[in-house]
């Protein structure tokens, strides 16, 4: 049997002076410190942390500048300032460039690369081809387009002289639109000494004012259209050793001075001329290097500038690469009327994850003047070119290293997490391993002294329980010698109170279990002439003392049930036929054919849940309505349905009804209306290995039970 534990009135605590926790507050104002001395330390190295990092940033801001200003004074990043704008094609046709030079050497296969090199003016394709397009800085040299490009190319196909059909010759293809006119050169392949063999080809590149393959007897080429080109050094790339010569790819670099008409005829136009054109940028150039035609008669495409992928060597817009966060580059062209040809900003820093971390860095005082202006810092340089001079502003702002120190210092953050962790881990140990310890001993033994002027201190002492204090160390040996001490009270009152709660229900079980036939009894002997009326009234008035006093569900617990075989259909008909003795009329049985159905379980127990379910069924039915009984068989289970019409169950209540001591009555209903019956039909059928359920359907509540065929 189950008991519950002892419950007696809560111990008053008398209440204890400071000096009872002075140990205590020791130990936790020393924790306290620990915590303040760390957080004072974070504090202190992050504040040193800005203040070098202020003074490094301002210790390199000039520097920072002068590099960049070294970097544009180079050719490459005078030529970045005189094309601002470069870009690459991107698949379409290209504009050229200003040189920082005045013209090109062309004719020198080595003087022209170093040029190109220098300046960074040559776009490069992934296949390692390159191009430069550019003009000179300087007016007079010539109104002239330089073309200087490279490539990997297999052995060049000459031109023969006086052949008018070059579809089965290496040819340069160059066409140019500016100012509403497009001028088309083919310039064929022509070797400078035919005898030479295929390892080391040099030639000209003779230009013909011709759009297609196929040039005019009369056809003449055009004599300031200049060209060169050159195959040369070890293979790249070769196949099969049969034919390696065939195969093999080599350096190939092309030279070429265009001419443009409408450059020279500025020239000699009246006025100030300014030099590079206002429209420079509006001249498109295609540059395509052709080779014989393939087996589909058409040309292979060695080269062309269209294709898509180009990219820039040098421009202005990876000086912003070098910019730190907060720091703004402003390039001006200086003259009559300063214009501002580029600014660039450094990366931004997105916000910290930890936004408190980055207003808590930006508190942090600093040995800086006072004021924004001195946060923010700035400095000029100027870069004189052949074509004017530039401005070169740079501004920074310190404020932007906060945000960097903010995530730079999530790593300290980690650290001192970590510290403060540990901290709190040891103030739990010392907490709840000693000081509360010694404080929940020192109000229980207060306790107890404090209550022993009490009349009921033999009930009170059995509220004191130190046994979750005992241990190995002093305070456990303490505390187990007063938990051995009231231990010995604490069993005698157990020992009474256990022996009252056993007497209680075995009686109030007994009790219950005689309710339900005299019940019956008192049906069959209703008359007041009857002899046996009276002393049945007796017997249910005795029961019902010992019947309203406690739980019969430990009763029930222990009972023992002797199963066997039943027939549920003969033992529903006899139910049926007993019913009006027991004060329940109108009880019907349908589907009852006559055919057997066996079943395992117990009469007087399975008789008795069947009587508590009628009696449910009928203190909610209608008036003048019956309560029916129905059989049904499923695999390996019998079924019984008991069926009342009236009001339906709420959908809540329908697993809470089988509990002990649910009832919509009210508690002084009478003893057999406590919520009880359906209980005891549960714990009966729990024993036959049967179950109870009840739903809402036809206009009423329907319990069906489950019970295992025989």
């Amino acid at each position: 049997m189950k008991l519950g534990p002892v419950e007696l009135p809560a111990l008053p605590v008398p209440r204890l002076g400071l000096a009872a926790f002075r140990r205590r507050l020791v130990v936790h104002l020393a924790f306290v410190l620990l915590v303040a001395a760390t957080l004072g330390l974070a504090l202190t190295v992050l504040q040193d942390q800005k203040q070098r990092s202020y003074q490094r940033y301002e210790q390199g801001f000039r520097q920072s500048l002068a590099e960049i200003t070294l970097q544009l004074r180079h050719p490459a990043g005078q030529l970045a300032l005189l094309n601002p704008g470069m870009e690459p094609g991107n698949g379409q046709d290209l504009a050229p460039v200003l040189l920082p030079f005045s013209a090109i050497d062309f004719d020198d296969q080595y003087k022209a690369l170093r040029a190109v090199e220098m300046a960074g003016c040559g776009l490069r394709w992934p296949q390692g081809a390159s191009l430069c397009a550019a003009v000179g800085s300087n007016a007079y040299a010539g109104g002239f387009v330089y073309l200087v490009g490279s490539l990997d190319a297999g052995p060049l196909q000459p031109r023969s002289v006086g052949q008018l059909d070059l579809d089965g010759v290496h040819r340069l293809r160059v066409s140019l639109d500016y100012r509403g006119q497009r001028s088309v050169w083919t310039a064929p392949y022509e070797a400078a000494r035919p005898d030479e063999g295929p390892a080391l080809q040099r030639g000209r590149l003779t230009g013909f004012l011709a759009e297609g393959d196929q040039l005019e007897r009369q056809a003449r080429p055009q004599r300031e259209f200049r060209g060169w080109l050159w195959r040369e050094g070890p293979c790249v790339q070769s196949g099969d050793a049969a034919n390696a010569e065939a195969a093999c790819a080599r350096h190939t670099v092309f030279s070429v001075r265009l001419p443009v008409e409408a450059f020279k005829a500025a020239l000699f136009e009246r006025g100030a001329q300014s030099w590079p054109p206002r429209d420079l940028d509006r001249l498109r150039l295609r540059v395509q290097l052709l080779g014989p035609a393939g087996e589909d008669g058409a040309a292979v495409a060695l080269f062309d500038s269209a294709r898509p992928g180009a990219t820039v060597g040098v421009s202005l817009d990876r000086l912003g690469a070098a910019l730190q966060a907060g720091e703004t580059l402003r390039i001006e062209r200086l003259g009559e009327h300063p214009l501002v040809i580029a600014e660039r900003r450094g990366a931004e820093i997105g916000d910290a994850p930890l936004p408190w971390l980055s207003r808590l860095i930006r508190r942090l005082p600093v040995d800086v003047p006072v004021g924004d202006a001195r946060l923010r810092l700035q400095a000029q340089e100027e870069v004189v070119t052949a074509t004017g001079r530039y401005r070169l502003s740079l501004q920074g702002d310190l404020r932007s290293l906060d945000r960097q120190l903010a995530r730079e210092a999530r790593s300290l953050l980690w650290l001192v997490g970590a510290m403060l962790a540990a901290i709190a881990f040891a103030w739990l140990l010392v907490e709840l391993g000693l000081i509360r310890r010694i404080t929940v001993l020192t109000r229980r033994a207060a306790a107890v002294s404090y209550n022993m002027q009490d009349p009921r201190a033999e009930q009170r002492i059995g509220e004191l329980d130190v046994a979750d204090l005992e241990g190995r160390d002093e305070l456990g040996i303490l505390a187990g010698t007063l938990q051995a001490l009231l231990q010995r009270v604490k069993d005698g009152l157990r020992r009474e109170q256990l022996r009252a709660e056993r007497e209680r229900e075995m009686w109030h079980a007994v009790g219950h279990e005689i309710m339900s036939p005299l019940q019956s009894l008192m049906v069959l002997h209703a008359t007041a002439d009857d002899p046996s009326h009276r002393y049945v009234q007796r017997m249910q008035q005795a029961v019902r003392v010992l019947y309203g006093t406690a739980s019969p569900s430990e009763a029930l617990e222990a009972a023992d049930l002797q199963l066997e075989t039943l027939d549920l259909a003969q033992f529903c008909r006899e139910v049926v036929a007993n019913a009006p003795h027991a004060g329940i009329a109108d009880v019907q049985l349908q589907g009852d054919d006559g055919t057997p159905l066996p079943v395992r379980g117990e009469a007087y127990a399975l008789e008795d849940v069947v009587t508590h379910v009628l009696r449910n069924a009928q203190r909610y039915r209608l008036p003048g309505t019956p309560i029916t009984l129905r059989l049904a068989a499923e695999d390996g289970f019998a079924l019984l349905g008991i069926h009342n019409r009236g009001p339906a169950i709420p959908a809540d209540m329908l697993a809470r009804i089988f509990e002990y001591g649910v009832s919509d009555q009210p508690p002084d209903a009478g003893p057999e209306r406590r919520g009880q019956g359906l209980f005891v039909a549960r714990s009966y059928l729990a024993k036959m290995d049967a179950q109870i359920e009840a739903r809402n359907e036809d206009g009423g509540v329907r319990f069906w039970l489950r019970l295992r065929r025989a």
